[in-house]
């Protein structure tokens, strides 16, 4: 039915004396308002295909592409390698070379798929369902540089091609292997996926089962083999920002890829990721597919102590002066090696640093070097920096703490604040719904309109702003400028408030790090309890640190 067509009818209908008319499937004109059919039809003439012929009889029904209602036949570890895709495009947006997605990711992910016997070898887990590519049994293949390339861009992320709609060239690489099982292969009815249910029962001891979380563990070895500038502290905040496809990843998911039922337990994340589960989940990983020792981390490298404790630095803004003393201590205590430093699973003790945690981990050293750290003597020291810079305007001003921690508790109350705003307004459901069978799918999909509009209609009686986009992502949280007065930048201080000269060399005022202010408790023979007040000379008191002349 076609109501513009049936505009420029305009005789009066015979029940109702209304001009209002539509169009029937057989092209005849009928009245909206009584619904009274005449004998009239709409005349067309098709001028193309056959000239001058009248046509009586027109099919106005709108033609919909049909799909599948079952879908593609795909599996859980295809559901895995899309969301790896997703989030290696997502890491080249966010300016890492895209190497990373179609070497290091792709040869680690099909390693995985060897080691746990999905794909890549002889006997895989699923070889009567479906047929799987099979690498012979040979030692050169088991070998890290031996194993074949299979590398290559691409721009779309289909999983499942059908041959009648496209046949790709036997020389075109494919970075991640794209298998399709028949059509006429029946799915789970327990899950959208071939394998949801034995997937999610599958407890072989050995194999390391891939999960959401494991995603991003993949991605740090990743980034850490290819000495990347992002660590996994920034890698955390940036799927929290949602820069990165985490939180319902599931919902980029090709259409025809039905995902219900078990499939619900094994993609849906209802947490944020934590980061000491991801750490532990990088060295399972790691060990899992017997990788080789990851490049070295040299001075040079982002990853080293040294790069990384300048960027904290600048962060949390504190005196550029500060870096050649974190410097000193990281060549003292030794963690600046490279033997230190570079990941290597096939080792006794496998083991990363923490590159981030280590750095912020110096930082506090050499605070707790210069100001000791025990509410008292840091408070005392800023007295004497705030008498100079009083009296002294003109020359450099002296690090002055307490003026620096009322900055920062100020800018980090504000951060946070925003931050648990973000995470209470968070929306955990996703747009695409999940349901646990396609008997409820039209109740689930029903109910979820209907929560989309109450959305909109609440947003629009709340604020009727517009949302403003999300911001371009940065490695740094805080921005530092001389023209802000409510945000005094620190950089450029001076530590001569904390330092004495010794010599040709400067040492800290600070003599000791260790603090202790434990009371002892002595029962007398009285039964009684006496409570004294003890200062322990500290056990770990050492000499002041010398330190080279500061510019």
């Amino acid at each position: 039915m076609d109501l513009d067509e049936a505009k420029e009818f305009k005789e009066r209908c015979t029940q109702c004396a209304a001009v209002s008319w539509g169009l029937t499937d057989e092209g005849k004109y009928y009245c909206t308002s009584c619904h009274n059919v005449t004998e009239r039809s709409k005349e067309v003439v098709n001028t193309g295909a056959i000239p001058n012929t009248k046509i009586q009889a027109i099919n106005r029904g709108l033609k919909r592409k049909r799909k599948l209602e079952k879908g593609w036949d795909w599996y859980v570890c295809e559901g895995f390698q899309h969301i790896l895709y997703q989030q290696a495009e997502a890491l080249k947006t966010l300016g890492v070379g895209p190497e990373l997605k179609n070497e290091v990711l792709h040869n680690f992910w099909k390693r995985y798929l060897q080691k746990s016997k999905q794909a890549y070898c002889k006997n895989p887990v699923y070889t009567s369902k479906r047929k799987a590519p099979v690498l012979e049994d040979n030692p050169s293949h088991s070998d890290w540089d031996s194993e074949p390339e299979l590398l290559s861009d691409f721009s779309c992320p289909s999983f499942v091609e059908s041959g009648a709609e496209s046949q790709p060239d036997v020389h075109t690489q494919k970075p991640f292997p794209i298998i399709k099982a028949s059509q006429s292969e029946t799915a789970s009815i327990c899950s959208g996926s071939v394998d949801g249910v034995e997937y999610s029962l599958r407890k072989e001891k050995g194999i390391v089962k891939m999960t959401v979380p494991r995603t991003l563990a993949f991605c740090c070895l990743a980034l850490l083999w290819q000495r990347e500038t992002i660590t996994l502290s920034d890698l955390l905040r940036f799927v929290e920002e949602d820069h990165i496809p985490y939180i319902n990843a599931f919902q980029h998911f090709p259409e025809e890829m039905k995902l219900y039922g078990r499939d619900k337990g094994i993609f849906a994340i209802e947490s944020w990721p934590n980061y000491e589960d991801i750490y532990k989940k990088m060295i399972e990983i790691a060990t899992f597919l017997d990788l080789p020792r990851f490049p070295d981390i040299t001075e040079d490298c982002y990853l080293h102590p040294n790069m990384l404790c300048l960027k904290y630095l600048m962060e949390v803004n504190l005196p550029d002066e500060m870096h050649n003393l974190t410097c000193q201590v990281v060549k003292m205590t030794g963690i600046g090696e490279v033997d230190f430093l570079t990941f290597d699973p096939i080792a006794k003790m496998a083991k990363t640093a923490k590159y981030d945690v280590q750095a912020v981990a110096v930082i506090v050293v050499v605070l707790k070097l210069l100001f000791l750290l025990d509410d008292n003597l840091e408070w005392s020291l800023s007295n004497i920096a705030e008498k100079y810079n009083e009296k002294n305007k003109e020359d450099k001003p002296w690090f002055d703490f307490r003026k620096w921690y009322q900055v920062m508790k100020k800018s980090l109350d504000e951060k946070k604040q925003k931050w648990e705003e973000t995470r209470a307004k968070y929306l955990w459901k996703s747009e695409k719904p999940l349901y646990h069978s396609s008997i409820d799918k039209s109740v689930v999909c029903k109910r979820r309109e209907m929560v989309v509009n109450l959305q909109k209609q609440f947003s629009t009686l709340v604020d009727s702003t517009p949302t403003i986009g999300k911001k371009s992502p940065s490695s740094f949280q805080f921005n530092w400028t001389e023209e802000d007065p409510d945000r005094t930048c620190f950089h450029g201080h001076s530590l001569q408030g904390v330092l004495t000269k010794k010599g040709q060399s400067l040492t800290t005022k600070n003599s000791l790090y260790w603090l202790s202010t434990q009371k002892f408790c002595r029962r007398t023979s009285s039964g009684s309890h006496l409570i004294e007040s003890k200062v322990r000379r500290p056990c770990g008191a050492h000499e002041p640190l010398l330190l080279s002349a500061l510019p």
